[in-house]
């Protein structure tokens, strides 16, 4: 990689490669943009199959930071960590008291959150070395409801748009991923009274959420090629590609997983195909509005009406698309562009 090329393009303004041998701990942040207010982006914990693998994952994620936050409209930039290693280690003080230094040697210029793989109860591990972290347990906790409640209220808003009503009533929905953010997502779909299609790498994950909604549980690479009107891909990115495009039967893409576009080129495939995609980074904006709202001391109802305005955001995307011509993806950034520029 050549990195400081890479930077240039995407438009970093710092990146900090982080390392500790005496407890294994081997960090990356990045920090976008701070035109906003502080960069904000969660950390990863995660094992990657090469440095390059996550440095380009930390990028990608920081730079999607900045456009999320500035389209929520959140005084915010755009950052995010990585924590390179196995995310199932039971000796998490040691390598999250010294992530937590790495942050707060930045200053205040980057606050961090949960993300994949980590926890409420890390973030408490981190806090003991930077007051610059969100998610603690006792206050926002986890932003899970509050995100799934945003893309829920993105799959109406998607609706509204294809089929001229936000009723989902009957509609059925696939969900790809029972996480967190799978599960809340599925219990306000089944109450809205959609019929759900549901698939997760963990099984007994998958089992509880049908349980509870009644979803129809497939396995694998089945859940894109489901006979349903609308995918919520809520597990990791890249799943909407050269393979899983042709198998896809749906409508409307609206989930809650970031960088569901495994290259920017599927989302005008999908337009191609008349497929509506509600771009992921405005979707699933409740978790950084969950934490935003604990650094600006908002109580919890208040960060729930806030993600409940992602309909209209979506809404608005959606309006930019027809109004210049160009995909749902494209019309995102340029919402976020209009709002950086104005900064």
């Amino acid at each position: 990689m050549k990195l400081f090329d890479t930077l240039a393009t995407m438009g970093h303004e710092e990146v900090v490669l982080c390392s500790d041998p005496s407890c294994g701990y081997r960090g990356i942040i990045a920090v976008h943009s701070t035109k906003l207010g502080p960069a904000l982006g969660g950390t990863r914990f995660w094992q990657y199959a090469s440095d390059d693998e996550a440095i380009t994952d930390a990028l990608r994620l920081s730079r999607g930071m900045t456009y999320k936050n500035a389209v929520a409209g959140l005084n915010l930039g755009g950052g995010k960590s990585i924590i390179m290693g196995d995310n199932r280690t039971n000796d998490r003080e040691k390598i999250f008291r010294a992530h937590g230094r790495f942050v707060e040697s930045l200053g205040g210029r980057y606050i961090t959150a949960e993300d994949v793989g980590t926890s409420t109860a890390d973030m408490d591990f981190v806090h003991l070395e930077t007051g610059h972290v969100a998610g603690l347990a006792g206050k926002s906790g986890d932003p899970s409801p509050v995100t799934a409640h945003g893309v829920f209220r993105s799959v109406q808003a998607s609706a509204k748009e294809k089929w001229g009503s936000d009723d989902l009533s009957g509609k059925k929905v696939s969900i790809m991923g029972c996480g967190h953010v799978g599960q809340y997502l599925a219990g306000e779909l089944h109450g809205a009274g959609a019929q759900l299609i549901i698939s997760d790498i963990d099984p007994e994950r998958a089992k509880k959420v049908a349980s509870a909604t009644g979803a129809k549980i497939v396995e694998g690479d089945a859940i894109f090629s489901a006979d349903a009107d609308i995918f919520a891909p809520c597990a990791l990115g890249g799943i909407i590609n050269d393979k899983t495009i042709p198998m896809l039967k749906v409508e409307i893409v609206s989930g809650g997983a970031n960088n569901q576009l495994l290259e920017e080129r599927h989302g005008d495939i999908l337009t191609e195909k008349g497929i509506l995609y509600a771009p992921d980074y405005v979707a699933n904006a409740g978790g950084v509005i969950n934490v935003y709202g604990e650094v600006s001391g908002w109580d919890a109802q208040r960060a729930l009406d806030k993600a409940d305005d992602i309909y209209d955001t979506i809404l608005k995307v959606f309006d930019i698309s027809k109004k210049e011509g160009i995909p749902t993806y494209r019309a995102a950034d340029r919402l976020a562009e209009q709002r950086l520029a104005a900064a």
